[in-house]
């Protein structure tokens, strides 16, 4: 459970973070507002209390690891990098620009912290089944956490991952679905369909949760609970989460952030 003090420390960096990831954005002129704002929680969790990271040597795979599956949420992902000190504060600035390590998907081969390289969604489950397993027969204890869109699953390889994963009793793998019900163009249910995802995940034989996304005390309970399965967290969240004029709105899926909007967001975060 966390103590008070830790809730409070997690807060103040996720508002820290959300406005890194605008000012990201807005330099950039290009990104993907909606879907950054809505991991930020679960990404700070997990690197504050569950990623073992090496600040000295960030490359070094002897960990726990992360993978973002939905790579276009990279930006809070590279914000808390940075907020770890990995990245530095005014490298940020150079999201997107020509021969910058800070690329619009993550790139491991650019970007000091990022575990792998994403962008083609529906891949990031495969390669965490991987490191697990691969994790399982070197007998090592880490743990793969890997954080899916909810649009992102209507890929076939998320299946045919989850189905291997379960057969494998794979229980130091640890997935987040991003269930902010929003996608590029329309409502995820309006592509998907209506859908139980805890009933579909559990049938194939995953420990299910569904937690508020944006809720520390929440995402520690389910993260710390002790399951003899692979693990999926349903997280709600909310797509543009902490900017009012962004929160749920699908043109924020991918949007340029004007500079009368940025000075509007700012002033939200601050």
């Amino acid at each position: 459970m966390l103590s008070k003090e830790e809730k409070i420390f997690l807060e103040e960096k996720a508002k820290k973070v959300r406005k890194l990831i605008i000012e990201m954005l807005y330099y950039a002129g290009s990104g993907h507002p909606g879907g950054s704002l809505s991991i930020v929680e679960i990404l700070l969790y997990l690197y504050y209390k569950e990623i073992d990271i090496d600040l000295k040597d960030p490359r070094s795979t002897d960990r726990s690891m992360l993978i973002l599956s939905k790579g276009h949420g990279c930006p809070a992902l590279y914000a808390v990098l940075s907020e770890l000190g990995i990245i530095d504060r005014e490298v940020l600035k150079t999201y997107k620009k020509l021969d910058s390590i800070l690329q619009g998907h993550p790139d491991r081969n650019k970007t000091l912290g990022v575990d792998m390289s994403t962008g083609s969604l529906g891949q990031g489950l495969s390669v965490a089944a991987g490191c697990a397993l691969a994790d399982k027969i070197k007998g090592k204890s880490h743990k793969t956490y890997v954080i899916l869109g909810d649009g992102e699953i209507q890929e076939g390889q998320i299946w045919e991952a989850a189905i291997f994963a379960a057969n494998n009793n794979l229980d130091n793998l640890c997935a987040f679905i991003d269930y902010n019900k929003l996608q590029l163009t329309s409502k995820v249910e309006d592509v998907f369909g209506k859908c139980n995802l805890l009933s579909v995940w559990a049938d194939l034989g995953w420990q299910c949760f569904e937690i508020d996304g944006h809720d520390f005390e929440e995402i520690d309970m389910a993260v710390k609970f002790k399951s003899e399965k692979p693990k999926v967290i349903i997280a709600h969240t909310i797509k543009g989460k902490g900017v009012s004029f962004m929160e749920n709105k699908i043109e924020w899926h991918s949007k340029k952030i004007s500079e009368k909007e940025f000075e509007k967001a700012m002033l939200e975060l601050r």
